[in-house]
């Protein structure tokens, strides 16, 4: 199981590998491709669910922050020590974390306009 600091460290990589998919100009042109692709057929499913994914901060960030976390318990050796109902309650908890980062990102830049 995961501690406070391992969560805060976790939450912030979240939170700016979110960022880095959502906003960050680096991806631009990966996202323009994605979007061009999806205009070609808006109605297709599997389109509209790619777009969405990788426009979507709550979407987006739930997935990195399960990758993130995944990667940090295999890598740590500390995959096995919990039950994998404590990891998908982790998974929550870091998802969380950074979605609630993003959320203050958010309101200051709002502060700053």
């Amino acid at each position: 199981m995961i501690d406070a600091l391992e969560l805060a460290v976790l939450a912030a990589a979240g939170y700016r590998a979110t960022q880095l998919v959502v906003h960050d100009t680096i991806l631009d042109a990966p996202r323009d491709q994605v979007t061009a692709w999806h205009s070609r057929k808006p109605d297709g499913r599997t389109r509209t669910a790619v777009l969405t994914l990788i426009s979507c901060v709550y979407c987006t960030g739930w997935w990195v922050s399960g990758i993130l976390l995944a990667t940090w318990l295999l890598v740590t050796g500390q995959f096995d020590d919990a039950p994998l109902l404590v990891h998908g309650i982790e998974w929550f908890a870091v998802a969380g974390a950074a979605v609630l980062l993003n959320r203050v990102d958010d309101a200051l830049g709002e502060v700053g306009k």
